[in-house]
């Protein structure tokens, strides 16, 4: 990516995070849309919804072009013509040819994102055919000049303030910011448009190749205007939408409104297969069906999944990083996680660079995609194919292959690294200045220092006394548990000890590589995988345990998919993964450690943070809450637990520090607003980042472990 690119980029999000008003209006809508979404699918099994949609969108991939054909010729023996467009440039070309061949002076449009991917609007501006947005959200922003911010909802960003002084400019004077006044006011400057124009051109949410018909899922009737009143309809539709039969079009109709907005439907379903009569003469239907670059993402074994989407726009609604900047910088023409994908593949690479930097990680959109997408998966993938066209940087190169991947050396520097942070640390566990061109790093979070002996030094005069062990389990402790938190290596051994297992330290463990393969650099990440089965499996423990949840779907995950092409370590990183668990899911369903703590008490209100990768990568939030409460401290749930504390490595303190800055403010003001004295959490990179945050503001909160908390409870 050029460098004036990376500083226009850099200049949006600044220019986002100077308004207040825009997190303001995309957190509130999040909110309401949480709640709204909750109460959609109640009493439905969303899990098996999405895994129906994501078989049915699946067979449509590996069998496009039968489906096209059947499609086709259905639709063309119900009157409508059919045009396959390879590219955005053959799609515009069609209808531009078309317009200028039936003289059409104007163009009335309802909502339509593909139409947004070709530029069609300014394809057909430039043939001077006029053309007149219709949905309400896209006739602001055409009247502001602006593109969509959101697939579902394209003015979002937008006050009605802001929208009472664009249609100011229409009516020629000074219009009230009162909602029903400017939709009245839109209705009635539209209406005549309909009736003048020569042609209609909107999108598809379905193609049925069965019947070879349309189907249009809309909440105004703009859309059925659009394609009912002039002469001439077009119809301009993506392959991805093509669905096998009615049943698979019921389907995406039973889950579409409510994950993209809450509803169970929407106002309008709209039907529309062939040629209808139209006054005196027969009314023209024409289907531009648009490639432009689905092919390719069809046939990439790594992206491939991205073509279920059913661009609900879910995953923009949930996305932390989309409610702090919005989808003028966390989007090009789509938006959000899918819009990456898309980008890259419709747009190409280069013009999702910084968006596929931007991602947090947070797998909030895996979670609610109702396509069954593994948004972040795929994201990381082309993180690793711009880390091989443009590197990974010369620091990080140099520390990821040269230091991380050499154990001895990496761990060396941490321990030199321990002794010259003492001018800054003062004696204490705790750096809140940073001098020189380091100081952004303490500027809004305080950050913990390294221990002056890590983990891996201590362990051999930690004394364990287990009778009869239940269990012999190794420990991965992970970066930040071994060099910055080795207190929490103390207090596992001494829970684990009490509940009757015995605790060993592999030596040769090294970093679990995620640092490495979230920058796109998967050779090393696949050099520190290899050294990590080996370490772990060798002295055959019953269970390998983790208190890193971002090392826990290292273990599970990323290794089976590092090593799985390697002869000699793919059965091993299969084993490992079988045997590694959370620390929390151990006790509780190994150990029955619920019961086992219960008669420790340790009253005090108490609040908890999930995870990102806890959560949404390893399935665990229950069991915290249980031991937390066995012990009888007093839970209460603080609002979006499971939303994304902005910490994400280096995100936070190199790539994207503003964005996790702000969205660790949001994560504090939950904290606050339950009133609890101690904030739990499983993750110590979220132990890192909450605590410096709540110390950086001077909040009376401690921020811990759950792990810690037991572990107090023996005492």
């Amino acid at each position: 990516m050029s460098k004036s690119r990376s500083r226009a980029y850099r200049q949006r999000i600044d220019d986002a995070l100077a308004t207040p008003r825009l997190q303001d209006t995309l957190h509130r809508f999040a909110d309401a849309y949480l709640l709204a979404r909750e109460a959609a699918f109640a009493g439905m099994d969303f899990d098996a919804l999405r895994a129906g949609i994501a078989a049915m969108k699946d067979d449509v991939r590996e069998h496009r072009e039968a489906y096209l054909a059947q499609f086709t010729r259905n639709a063309e023996a119900a009157g409508a013509k059919v045009f396959l467009a390879r590219t955005a440039a053959e799609a515009n070309a069609y209808i531009v040819s078309l317009g200028r061949q039936r003289e059409v002076k104007l163009v009335v449009k309802s909502k339509s994102m593909a139409s947004e991917e070709t530029h069609l609007n300014q394809a057909l501006a430039d043939a001077e055919i006029r053309v007149l947005e219709t949905d309400l959200g896209e006739w602001i922003i055409q009247l502001a000049g602006q593109r969509p911010s959101h697939m579902v909802m394209p003015a979002i960003h937008m006050t009605k303030e802001e929208v009472a002084e664009l249609f100011g400019k229409v009516t020629g004077r000074v219009e009230p910011a009162e909602i029903p006044h400017l939709v009245q006011l839109a209705r009635e400057q539209l209406r005549q448009g309909y009736l003048d124009a020569d042609m209609g051109i909107s999108g598809a949410n379905i193609a049925v190749a069965e019947t070879g018909g349309i189907a249009l899922i809309t909440n105004e009737g703009n859309a059925r205007l659009v394609t009912t009143l002039p002469k001439i309809h077009v119809v301009l539709v993506g392959i991805e939408k093509l669905v096998p039969t009615l049943e698979a079009a019921h389907q995406v109709i039973d889950i579409l409104p409510k994950n993209a907005t809450g509803q169970l439907i929407t106002s309008y379903v709209s039907w529309i297969r062939g040629a209808v009569p139209c006054g005196d003469a027969t009314k023209e239907l024409h289907i531009v069906v648009l490639d432009n670059g689905r092919s390719a993402l069809a046939e990439s074994p790594h992206c491939k999944d991205a073509l279920r989407c059913i661009k609900c726009g879910a995953c923009a609604n949930v996305c932390p990083v989309y409610q702090t900047v919005g989808g003028h910088v966390f989007g090009h023409i789509y938006i959000s996680a899918i819009g990456i994908i898309l980008t890259a593949f419709y747009h190409g690479l280069d013009n999702a660079a910084e968006l596929v930097r931007a991602c947090i990680g947070c797998r909030a959109c895996v979670a609610v995609c109702p396509s069954c997408i593994d948004l972040e998966s795929i994201i990381l993938h082309l993180r690793e194919v711009l880390g091989e066209e443009e590197g990974i940087g010369a620091g990080k190169a140099l520390v990821f292959k040269r230091i991380m991947r050499n154990r001895k050396l990496f761990h060396t520097m941490i321990r030199t690294a321990s002794l010259l942070q003492q001018p800054v640390t003062r004696g204490e566990r705790t750096i809140r200045h940073l001098p020189l061109f380091f100081a952004g790093l303490t500027e809004w979070r305080s950050l913990p220092a390294i221990a002056a002996k890590p983990l891996r030094d201590q362990w051999a005069g930690m004394v364990q006394q287990v009778a009869k062990p239940r269990f012999r389990v190794a420990f991965f402790a992970g970066c930040l548990n071994d060099f910055v938190y080795p207190e929490l290596g103390h207090d596992l051994v001494k829970v684990l000890n009490h509940l009757g297992v015995t605790v060993s330290f592999p030596k040769e463990q090294n970093c679990c590589g995620v640092p490495a393969l979230y920058s796109g650099d998967r050779e090393t990440a696949t050099a520190l995988a290899e050294q990590n089965v080996a370490a772990l499996l060798a002295d055959a423990p019953d269970f390998v345990i983790t208190t890193c949840p971002t090392c826990t779907m290292a273990l599970q995950r990323d290794f089976v998919d590092l090593l799985g092409d390697h002869p000699r370590w793919a059965e091993k990183a299969k084993r490992l993964s079988s045997l590694t668990i959370d620390i929390s899911r151990f006790i509780v369903e190994q150990l029955d450690g619920g019961q086992a703590l219960a008669e420790l008490a340790s009253p005090g209100k108490i609040t908890y943070h999930d995870s990102c990768h806890l959560k949404r990568g390893a399935g665990v939030w229950r069991e915290p809450r249980q031991l937390l409460t066995g012990i009888g401290r007093e839970l209460v749930e603080m609002a979006h637990a499971d939303r994304c504390c902005g910490f994400g490595g280096s995100y936070s303190f190199t790539s994207h520090p503003d964005i996790a800055r702000r969205i660790l403010n949001d994560k504090l003001a939950d904290i606050d607003q339950t009133g609890a004295s101690c904030v739990a959490m499983d993750c110590p990179g979220c132990l890192m980042q909450i605590h410096g945050g709540l110390d950086k503001q001077g909040k009376p909160v401690r921020a811990a472990h759950t792990i810690q908390l037991l572990a107090e409870v023996l005492d």
